[in-house]
């Protein structure tokens, strides 16, 4: 199965977003989520259809496939001839004159020639062209696809006023009859409106655009002549291939993922883990494409561009979980399905039960009804997931955390326990030494001795030790080895006998012994993340419960929880006891699992939302629902605040978008709207959605 990743322009609600969806599903694509927001179209196919067939059927539901290389010269043209404006905004423009001049005629004072039905209708006209050629279109499309959307809505009713005024201005039944000013109002609010919206919810995506963004750079490309002389020219980075060699210097955007060959220099990767600080990188260190150079010059070689570069991935991540909807969000799409076919019923129904149950003329019933089509927003409660998922993934994208799953963001809100794993959770990962004792030597002998014995050893903490203590002059032993379960015993040429591991004497975990007698003794610990006692202490203070739960010893386990504070301690647990104890706690309560994705992929699998800690380079390896690019857990608490706000953002939505249509609906079936307004109404109510989720951007969550 190839997986396609497509971008489409044209799609402005649910409703659009489920046509693309079940035309792929008829052609037998699999896996496939669209994105209407953003425009993001994935799915897999077997290649039993081909990308131009496709791409041809897409265009032929009125949309398009603007980054495709296969997208056809006729889909082009075609698209082109039906749209003569490229926006709503220049839409908008075009209808507001001629709109303007037709509610002159509503003035106390009148404009004599406008009063004529048949100039009216020639100034109407070209708005109604226009209006027909966006609305009618796009509506007759959806039509034939058997998934109306909200331009039925506005096509009818604009439509019904317009042939309702023709009809008056045929028959010359007087200015009781004639609403070309409705027609032209309908239509030219609906373009403001729909701009507007544009506007809003394109700001949603305002993080993850700026993030897009630094996809493209130019990048100084190294190369040789025929003397074996080097040359640098300027290449844009969507040119380079792995194994090319780049120069970086101060100031400049790392134009693709590479490694260091020659130089040094500080590095922000703030674009991608929200760390602001500069980190020092040198020789056979790698670099992130889209990190910042601060300070300093390096040659590189690319190890990774396109697709395959942690900046795309990152950026996958984030369109992959847009695409994902929480189950709160499918009630209202399965709504939005049939909120088109019910509005026609209910305006239908507005008629008659006004012309012909409470005998209002046949006018002010034909208002009251094409009021109730224009002012119903399925796009509202379609749109309600989507805005506040754009906001709440692209401010933690912007801080280093990554949402793989929307759907998880509805279990947020009931965590109310966390539990921890401890080696490179809490801790660093990385080993020191500590609690150095010497017994009847100096120090430098003692550190000579431990050195040149660990340099033969293949223990991770033994390269720990020989990196700290490194010394120029080892001794030659004239034999060792490597005693399992003990440690290391060498013989020097003297034929003193050398004993290094974990003995029965000292009190240390590891002891150096010269002919059992002992010389000194350190301990090995992990060194505690410097903000451990301060997300514990904030975890507490939201009374939720910290558990840590670790396969190391009782005594570090529990002298770990015991200086950071944290309340349960499950200490020399096997995977499959982790994967026990999680399922245990998770029928208590909905549990948390913040591990280091890998080791403990089981595990998090299991929790109810599974937090990993990761470099950002190893993003494809993580099954977690979340994950925290910034070697740590300082963004712990945004990272479930973001998840709980952004799905109480989402109610929210959904409430307002409910009791818009629940309201608004009555309100336009009595009288009380004109359509104008109506339309007008229905072009805003979208805009409180996206304010209410841009609004998410600034909110405090923690």
């Amino acid at each position: 199965m190839e997986k396609v990743e497509w971008k489409v322009e044209g799609m402005d609600c649910t409703n659009c977003a489920l046509t693309i969806t079940r035309y792929l599903q008829k052609e037998g694509m699999k896996e496939v989520k669209v994105n209407f927001i953003g425009g993001d179209v994935n799915f897999e196919t077997d290649g039993t259809r081909s990308k131009e067939t496709l791409t041809k059927g897409i265009a032929d539901l009125g949309y398009k496939v603007v980054d495709e290389h296969i997208a056809t010269n006729l889909q082009r043209s075609t698209f082109n001839l039906q749209h003569l404006f490229s926006n709503h905004l220049q839409r908008f423009l075009f209808c507001l004159p001629f709109t303007l001049v037709l509610m002159l005629h509503m003035l106390p004072w009148h404009i004599h020639f406008l009063m004529n039905p048949w100039i009216q209708l020639a100034i109407c006209l070209p708005v109604f062209i226009v209006g027909m050629g966006y609305f009618g279109v796009s509506a007759v499309k959806s039509l034939r696809r058997g998934i109306p959307n909200m331009n039925v809505l506005i096509a009818v009713g604009a439509l019904a006023a317009f042939i309702y005024s023709f009809i008056g201005t045929l028959n010359n039944y007087g200015p009781d009859y004639i609403f070309y000013e409705t027609t032209a109002t309908i239509i030219t609010l609906v373009f403001l409106g729909e701009w507007v919206e544009h506007k809003s919810v394109s700001t949603t995506q305002k993080e993850l655009n700026k993030l897009a963004g630094h996809q493209k750079v130019m990048a100084n490309m190294i190369a040789f002549d025929e003397e074996h002389k080097e040359l640098i020219f300027p290449v844009e980075n969507t040119q380079l291939h792995t194994g090319d060699l780049v120069l970086i210097k101060t100031g400049e955007q790392v134009p693709a993922d590479c490694k260091i060959l020659w130089g040094e220099a500080y590095v922000s990767e703030a674009l991608l883990t929200g760390e602001s600080k500069p980190i020092h990188k040198q020789k056979k260190d790698t670099l992130i494409g889209g990190s910042l150079f601060t300070e300093g010059t390096v040659k590189a070689q690319v190890t990774a561009v396109g697709k395959d570069t942690v900046l795309s991935n990152i950026l996958n991540l984030v369109k992959q979980a847009q695409g994902e909807k929480p189950p709160i969000q499918q009630l209202a799409d399965k709504i939005s399905a049939i909120f088109v076919p019910v509005v026609l019923g209910i305006a239908v129904l507005t008629f008659l039960l006004n012309y012909f149950a409470f005998n209002i003329a046949l006018t002010p019933s034909l208002m009251r009804s094409i009021a109730v089509l224009v002012i119903s927003c399925p796009c509202a409660m379609g749109l309600a997931t989507p805005a506040a998922i754009a906001v709440g993934l692209g401010r933690a994208t912007k801080k280093g955390i990554l949402f793989r799953n929307a759907k998880s963001l509805e279990l947020f809100k009931n965590i109310s326990t966390v539990v921890f794993d401890k080696t490179g959770t809490l801790t660093k990962g990385k080993l020191k030494i500590s609690n150095v004792e010497y017994v009847n030597i100096d120090e430098a002998t003692f550190k000579r001795i431990v050195f040149s014995i660990e340099k033969y050893s293949n223990h991770p903490i033994a390269k720990t030790i020989t990196a700290e203590w490194k010394v120029n002059d080892p001794i030659s032993w004239k034999k060792i080895e490597e005693v399992k379960g003990v440690g290391m015993k060498a013989e020097d040429n003297e034929g003193n006998i050398y004993q290094l591991g974990k003995t029965g004497a000292g009190k240390r975990q590891a002891v150096l012994l010269k002919n059992d007698v002992l010389l000194g003794g350190f301990d090995m610990e992990d060194e505690i993340r410097e903000e451990t006692k301060d997300i514990i202490s904030y975890l507490h203070s939201k009374n939720i419960k910290t558990v840590l739960l670790s396969g190391d010893s009782f005594e570090k386990t529990n002298r770990l929880a015991q200086t950071v504070g944290i309340d349960e301690v499950y200490a020399e647990k096997t995977p499959e006891e982790k994967l026990q104890i999680i399922e245990q706690l998770n029928k208590v309560s909905p549990v948390a699992m913040v591990g280091d994705g890998i080791n403990d992929a089981p595990a998090l699998a299991k929790a109810t939302i599974g937090i990993s800690i990761s470099d950002a380079s190893q993003l494809a390896m993580q099954t977690a629902q979340v994950v925290l690019t910034n070697n740590g857990i300082k963004h712990l608490p945004l990272a479930l605040g973001l998840g709980r706000y952004t799905f109480l953002t989402i109610k929210g939505n959904l409430f307002w978008a409910f009791i818009y249509n629940i309201v608004a609906i009555p309100i336009a079936a009595i009288g009380l709207l004109h359509p104008g307004v109506a339309a007008l109404a229905m072009g805003f109510s979208d805009v409180v959605l996206a304010i209410n989720s841009i609004r998410l951007n600034y909110r405090k969550v923690i």
